[in-house]
This record gives C-alpha cells, sequence and structure tokens, in this order.
C-alpha cells in the first residue's frame, strides 16, 4: 500500500476481518484506504451514505485501491440506534431506485424467502434440532406456513449487518452506515429484524417505524419476525456454550410467541 501513496504518508491497518483497510496521513491529507472495495461504494458516496470517495486506482495486478475521507468520530452505542436519524437513513437506503439499480447491475439477484428457509431448516435437520428442540420445529413449520406471506414484496437494498459497530456518527453530528461488503436485495423487513431483535423495543416500532418512512401493519410486522426467526435458528447453531444456546433458543421461543399475534 506504501507505494501507491509514497513515503510522505504513514499507513496502518484500520484492522477488520479481512485485513484490506487501512488509515493513511500526510502532513496535508488524511485518508481511509481499502483493497479490492465493491463499485457499490461510488453510488454509496454520491449519496452521502459513506464517507466521501476521493480516488480510485487500478493497480498493476488488478488490484483496486480506494480512498475516502477520514473522518474523525465515533461508532454508535446501542442505545442510541433507536434516534431519529438512524430510521430515516436506512428510510433512505430502503427506498433508494439507484441503490437498487446499481446492485442489480453488480449482478446481485434478490433474497427469496424460500431459499433462507430451505437454509436453516437444512442446518436445523444437520444438527439434529429438529426432533430434539420441539419449539425448533414449531418454529420451522409456523416459517413454512406462513412463506405466501413473504412473496411479491419489493425488494430493496438491504445492508444485512445493522451491528451498532457499523454506523459511524462523525464529531459534527453526521451520520454513516458503513461496511457493505454483506449487501444483498431483499425484502426490507430483513434488516428491520437485524435492527429490532437487537435494538429496538416493542413499544418503540411504531415510532422507529414512523421516523423511517411507512407505518407499521399486521404485514409487515410478521414479515419482520419471521426473519427475526431465521437469525435466531442462525443464531442457535453459532451458539459457543451451552448457556448462549439456551438464551438463544428462549428467545426463539419468545418471537414465536409474539409472532402469532400477528396472524
Amino acid at each position: 500500500m506504501q507505494h501507491v501513496l509514497g513515503n510522505d504518508w504513514v499507513i496502518k491497518s484500520a484492522g477488520g476481518s479481512t485485513g484490506e483497510a487501512y488509515y493513511a496521513q500526510s502532513k496535508q491529507k488524511r485518508l481511509f484506504l481499502k483493497r479490492n472495495s465493491s463499485p457499490f461504494l461510488a453510488v454509496l458516496s454520491a449519496q452521502g451514505i459513506v464517507p466521501k470517495l476521493i480516488w480510485t486506482k487500478r493497480l498493476e495486478n488488478g488490484d483496486v485501491i480506494t480512498a475516502q475521507e477520514w473522518l474523525d468520530g465515533r461508532e454508535m452505542q446501542p442505545e442510541v440506534i433507536h434516534h431519529p436519524k438512524v430510521a430515516e437513513l436506512l428510510g433512505r437506503i430502503h427506498h433508494s431506485a439507484e441503490l437498487l439499480d446499481m446492485l442489480t447491475r453488480m449482478g446481485k439477484k434478490p433474497l427469496s424467502p424460500m431459499t433462507l428457509y430451505n437454509e436453516i431448516a437444512q442446518l436445523a435437520l444437520e444438527n439434529d434440532r429438529i426432533d430434539s428442540d420441539p419449539v425448533i420445529s414449531q418454529g420451522l413449520a409456523w416459517m413454512r406456513t406462513h412463506l405466501s406471506k413473504l412473496v411479491h414484496i419489493k425488494p430493496v437494498v438491504c445492508h444485512c449487518d445493522l451491528n451498532h459497530n457499523n454506523w459511524l456518527v462523525t464529531n459534527n453530528g453526521q451520520l454513516y452506515l458503513i461496511d457493505w461488503d454483506n449487501a444483498e436485495i431483499a425484502d426490507p423487513a430483513l434488516d428491520l429484524a437485524m435492527l429490532f431483535s437487537s435494538y429496538i423495543e416493542d413499544q418503540e416500532w411504531e415510532e422507529w417505524l414512523h421516523n423511517y418512512g411507512v407505518t407499521g401493519n399486521r404485514s409487515l410486522y410478521l414479515r419482520i419476525h419471521w426473519y427475526m426467526l431465521y437469525e435466531t435458528i442462525r443464531a442457535l447453531d453459532c451458539s459457543t456454550s451451552l448457556r448462549e444456546y439456551e438464551e438463544n433458543k428462549q428467545a426463539f421461543a419468545n418471537i414465536l410467541a409474539r409472532a402469532n399475534t400477528y396472524l
């Protein structure tokens, strides 16, 4: 990375799972660099969803280096996710025809709820949880029964990793949503399920959705719970201890009980 910028720059790893992100600083400028970032970054930058894209360079080996503004700020604290700015930004993302068009032209296909169901049903079968855990069996049966309520939903660009660590708040109050490597085209309820299950209390849903730009209804709430069940089965598979597994199983049972109230 040093040869891209020259010896006047100090470059340090920005961490992350891929090891492909860096901070770069000279006397005049500071940049955030990433190797082989998605072409999607350009349209995200143009819409102000991620920090401004400064330049893109293709190296002789075919790698592409992108440079973005390095902004002073902080990761959002979990309790701040209920802030209207978060809902407004996610609503703008989900309602963006430009983002959807770009991701479609990049070859992304909409995620099918049937595909997701088959994935977790197979996962539960392989881990012998369908017979050993009646609540998992009941949940999967519920998801299968209500698959028809998830078809004919207009797909949108979903971030698919709305952990609070991916929300960046700058020192001047600007909000960004970063780390788009897992973006998909899907039912917006997929993103909403991730947020609501971890950060938004039940009594806050209606106001949060108002700031997001829609009115909550039974159809939307049912779809959100369907995707909550999907995410929780995945979490069960990743449980690292018996205690964590039991906590996730109880969460699954609670979601299933609430889901039935929207029928």
